[in-house]
Formats: C-alpha cells, sequence, structure tokens
C-alpha cells in the first residue's frame, strides 16, 4: 500500500472516529431528537409514524423507480444511516429483507430493542466510510435519508458513494437526501455537512459508476438525488 492511499484511509478513519464519538454521545443524550429533530421529546408512536411518513413520501410513491419490475417482498434493501430504526421498522413492511448500517454502537444498540419483532431486519455497525461486511452486487435498493447532510468529509461521501456502488445490483437505484443549502462547516464536523451542487453530486455519482438521472430540491436541505447504477459494461 503505497503512503498516498495509507495518508487517505488516516484521514476516513480520523473523521469516522469523530463521528461514532459524536453520535454516539447524541444517542445517549436523546437519541429520537437527534434523528429526527422536529420534536425535542418524541412520543414513541408518533417517532416511529413520522418514519412510516417518510417511507411513503420517498418509497411508495416511487416505486416504479425503485422496484422496475420486482416485487417488493423479493427485494433486498440496503439503508445508510440507520439511526434507532425510524424508517427501517417501516421498510421492513414494505421489502423482503432490509439490511440496516449506522456509525454508532449506541444507536444500533436501540434499533435492535426497537426492531426485535422483524425478523427481516439485519442491522450492522459500520466503520461509517465503508460497507465492508456486506456482500459485493447484492442489493436491489439503496436508501439515505437525513444522514449525508451531516457529513462534512468529503473523502467520506466519496468512500461511501464507491461502497454503494459497488454491493448494488447493476440497474438499482441508490436514491439519498444530501445537504443543499449553504453552509460551511469545519472540517471534522459530524453535524453540519458539505453543501452540494448538482454538478457536484453528478460528479459524484459518475466517478462510483452511477448515473444521477433525477434530482429535486437543489440549493435546500432536502436536495434528492435519483442514482441509478450503470451496467459493467457501459461506458
Amino acid at each position: 500500500m503505497d503512503g498516498e492511499t495509507l495518508f487517505k484511509q488516516w484521514g476516513l478513519q480520523r473523521y469516522s472516529k469523530r463521528m461514532e464519538a459524536d453520535w454516539n454521545a447524541r444517542a445517549r443524550r436523546n437519541a429520537e431528537h437527534f434523528v429526527a429533530g422536529e420534536n425535542e421529546h418524541w412520543d414513541r408512536e408518533d417517532f416511529f409514524e413520522s418514519g412510516k411518513l417518510a417511507v411513503d413520501q420517498q418509497v411508495l410513491n416511487d416505486i416504479a423507480n425503485i422496484c422496475a419490475a420486482r416485487a417488493p417482498a423479493d427485494m433486498r434493501v440496503l439503508e445508510l444511516g440507520c439511526g434507532v430504526g425510524r424508517l427501517t421498522k417501516s421498510l421492513a413492511e414494505v421489502f423482503g429483507e432490509v439490511h440496516a448500517v449506522d456509525v454508532s454502537g449506541e444507536m444500533i444498540e436501540r434499533a435492535r430493542e426497537n426492531l426485535g419483532a422483524h425478523r427481516n431486519v439485519h442491522l450492522y455497525r459500520n466503520n461509517g466510510w465503508d460497507l465492508r461486511d456486506l456482500p459485493g452486487e447484492a442489493f436491489d435498493f439503496a436508501l439515505s435519508c437525513l444522514v449525508f447532510q451531516h457529513i462534512s468529509s468529503e473523502a467520506v461521501m466519496r468512500s461511501y458513494f464507491a461502497e454503494v456502488g459497488r454491493v448494488l445490483r447493476p440497474g438499482a437505484l441508490f436514491k439519498l437526501q444530501v445537504q443543499g443549502a449553504r453552509a460551511r462547516p469545519e472540517p471534522d464536523d459530524t453535524w453540519i455537512g458539505l453543501s452540494l451542487s448538482l454538478e457536484q453530486c453528478r460528479l459524484l455519482a459518475e466517478e462510483s459508476g452511477f448515473e444521477l438521472r433525477h434530482s429535486t430540491g437543489e440549493g435546500t436541505p432536502e436536495f434528492w438525488l435519483w442514482c441509478f447504477k450503470r451496467p459493467a459494461n457501459a461506458a
């Protein structure tokens, strides 16, 4: 491994350790609030109902793009940044298998408690920059909501795009929300993430083998991207 690669991995690990520590602290302080900031103190039923609403809006209302000709019950899907399982619970009621990752062990432990009855959910604490525990080309859809808006490291974003590209099957959709509003985070910030333009998002997608076919909300915090994995033989 050359010096440049070692330095890159050191930077990824350093930032990811900061993410892990910060999100563990947030989970201990008030997990539901930091996952969904509309309320400081959530009623449990209302909290998971807010996750169901998000799945209705971003998944069920977009089912043709997500599933193509496949039945949801036959699909294996990936959620990046699952927190305590706010969306995961409703995703598990739609799809055959849901695999969900989070950098925070504290969040994952709470997700295990919340989702224990859902046998089709598989939870992983990952290292915050790759998906090494997941096999290649094994997933039919990937979703990330209210996660990338907190990432201030471009290297981490690039790593996640590449890793999602690795684990998705050709033609599958990676749908994600990023920060589009102007923001100037500190280099190690794990709350205010990088502000991305459409062109920056297009470059991130293309260098990881995706085609960015659609977007909404450019210039706002609700900047959504539809990135489809190109076939292996695509130019």
